[in-house]
């Protein structure tokens, strides 16, 4: 499983995840969990401006994230051929991620056994961009420590994992170069400056999750909400979809022992797809 993390998030969200999924699968399947450019313990590009000066950029475009995904798993896999066979799951801005690298990957031969999306419907997420700024409003500019921060994700109910949340935050945040300032620790990826890449991260998901030429599945927290695309193809059986009770945006980290079981069930079933037979998704 090549898992994706969302916006603002790193690897290490999968981290109980990827436990239950060795338990579930005897280890027969493996978890890589990446962190994107801009994310986790990836270091940022630096440029130079018109004076000289070293300038910080990030280009998050998603056309860039969905390249950087494809250029990983070719120089961790180089060759097709001997490479594992290949389930992309992708969380939020993940998932959209997932989704497009796909078939860019079959172009260059390696075998996708299926596109697992966590919690992110088009419609609903285009709709939600506008509150994203209130949102981060309400989110504190940072904290005093660690500890702090996992109380203020678990409290909020941003995470409801509480060993999950131990594990995942202290690597979502950085120690402030100038404490005098501020807080202690500051978030990792500044949210805010990533809004102009929002919409275009999110546009076009359904049709493209529903045209890609392998199995499908659609994790959604909490409540079946499914943009009129996606209700469409759920009725011509395109896709898989679970719904998961008890949890929050945060699927992965929330229940990762059922989503584990979901995943290595979906897994199992079309990874070892007699020749001849449709998988899920191909119907």
């Amino acid at each position: 499983m090549v898992c994706h993390h969302g916006a603002g998030y790193s690897g290490l969200s999968f981290a109980c995840l990827a436990r239950e999924v060795g338990l579930l699968s005897r280890g027969e399947c493996g978890v890589l969990a990446i962190d994107c450019r801009g994310h986790g313990k990836t270091t940022r590009i630096s440029d130079d401006d018109d004076n000289g000066a070293e300038i910080e950029t990030e280009d998050l475009a998603i056309g860039i994230l969905t390249d950087d995904l494809v250029n990983l798993i070719s120089t961790v896999y180089p060759d097709p051929n001997s490479a594992p066979s290949l389930l992309l799951v992708g969380h939020s801005l993940g998932g959209s991620v997932s989704v497009r690298a796909c078939p860019l990957l079959q172009e260059r031969k390696y075998r996708i056994t299926g596109v697992g999306v966590l919690d992110v419907v088009e419609e609903f997420t285009l709709e939600a961009l506008p509150m994203m700024h209130s949102l981060l409003d309400a989110r504190p500019d940072g904290f005093n420590s660690p500890e702090e921060a996992v109380e203020w994700h678990v409290m909020t109910h941003a995470i409801r994992n509480v060993e999950s949340a131990r594990v995942s935050i202290p690597g979502i945040i950085i120690p402030n170069p100038d404490p005098s300032s501020g807080p202690a620790y500051l978030w990792r990826t500044p949210l805010r400056l990533t809004a102009p890449y929002w919409s275009s991260w999110f546009t076009g998901l359904s049709s493209k999750f529903l045209l890609t030429r392998t199995a499908r599945l659609l994790v959604l927290a909490g409540a079946e909400r499914l943009d009129k695309e996606l209700m469409i193809g759920q009725m011509q059986g395109k896709f898989q979809l679970v719904v998961l009770a008890n949890v929050g945006h945060m699927v992965h980290e929330d229940d990762p022992g059922r989503l584990a079981e979901v995943l290595v069930e979906f897994w199992r079933r079309n990874e070892r797809v007699v020749i001849g037979v449709k998988k899920v998704g191909e119907l």
